[in-house]
């Protein structure tokens, strides 16, 4: 994605694995739906990267270190804009793009409100943390930025934790806090406010979990996209047949008929999970099948280092670095 310097076009990179590949065409319709801004978009499904030598620090997710590379694929150029694949936009882009940096080299999300803090829907966390999942760059000012050279530097500087949270690579003066909690709206919707809501708890994502109570949201704006030819049935068949997309949605839709879709009842959930069930669908069974291997991986080598060096050392470094639980954080997907 080259950069044009053209005020007016929004350069969106947005982090997705192969699982999520049909919300990313969902995001990106309801971005220009609401917009009248010219929007470069890429999902960095493709972006090759690679892993630290100590495996204690790779990547939790497909695209972990992609958002790292974004100043160098823009050739260190204008601002760019990060997002996670599982969100859907409903307000005019333009206030998110247009947020002022103010001499800093990233902005990332603001304190999140009370009311956002805690969440009962099931796979929810407890207590919601802010996020780096929205995040827009100053290509130019981030000229440092090889991912390459960051990812070696959890090898012994800095751990995925650092990183990944703190934005250990930045100075807090290069931090701007100023992505407001409507722009990456943790599953929560408020109708007369959200700007964007972000799916965050991967279990509960629309397209592998019936009884979101935000999915209708999902749904309608695929109903849209049929409607106005921008996808077809045979493209969400296709990820249903892969399974990543749960069969039940194909009924759904069709039982929204014209729409607009609207949350479903109690009766149709248990007629959708019916669906899913007998089709044997497993939600994300590729990303939690590799986070199990990786789980396994780590452990196997957790082991050798406390064979090697004793225990004491292995069991402190594993701690620090947060490793421990990594499959369990995975499923929570606090960050992408």
């Amino acid at each position: 994605m080259t950069n044009e310097n053209d005020s007016d076009t929004a350069y969106i990179f947005v982090g997705a694995d192969r699982s999520q590949l049909l919300a990313v065409p969902v995001l990106e319709h309801s971005i220009r739906r609401h917009t009248s801004m010219n929007i470069k978009l890429r999902s960095m499904d493709d972006v090759v990267l690679p892993d630290p030598k100590d495996i204690r620090q790779g990547k939790r997710t497909g695209f972990s270190f992609a958002r790292f590379a974004i100043p160098q694929l823009m050739g260190y150029k204008g601002r760019a804009i990060y997002l996670d694949a599982d969100m859907l936009v409903f307000r005019d882009f333009r206030e998110l793009w247009n947020l002022p940096f103010n001499s800093a080299k990233i902005i990332i999300q603001e304190e999140l409100p009370d009311e956002a803090q805690k969440q009962s829907k099931p796979g929810a966390l407890k207590k919601r943390v802010k996020q780096c999942s929205v995040m827009l760059l100053d290509c130019e000012a981030l000229s440092d930025w090889d991912p390459v050279k960051i990812i070696a530097g959890l090898d012994g500087q800095y751990t995925y934790q650092d990183l990944l949270y703190d934005m250990c690579i930045l100075d807090e003066s290069e931090i701007n806090y100023g992505v407001p909690f409507e722009w990456n709206s943790l599953e929560h919707y408020d109708a007369n406010k959200t700007g964007l809501i972000h799916w965050t708890d991967m279990n509960t994502q629309p397209w592998v979990y019936v009884n979101n109570p935000t999915g209708y949201l999902f749904l309608e704006e695929v109903r849209i996209m049929l409607e106005n030819g921008s996808m077809t049935l045979s493209q969400i068949e296709d990820e249903v047949n892969l399974g990543y997309v749960r069969p039940s949605i194909i009924q759904e839709i069709k039982d929204a008929g014209a729409g607009p879709v609207r949350q479903i009842t109690p009766e149709q959930v248990k007629r959708y999970e019916a669906i899913d069930a007998a089709a044997g669908f497993v939600k994300h069974k590729a990303v939690f099948g590799a986070a199990r291997e990786r789980a396994a991986a780590v452990k196997a080598y957790e082991a050798k280092l406390a064979k090697e060096k004793g225990p004491a050392a292995a069991v402190a470094h594993a701690a620090s670095s947060g490793i421990l639980g990594t499959l369990g954080s995975l499923k929570r997907r606090l960050m992408g």
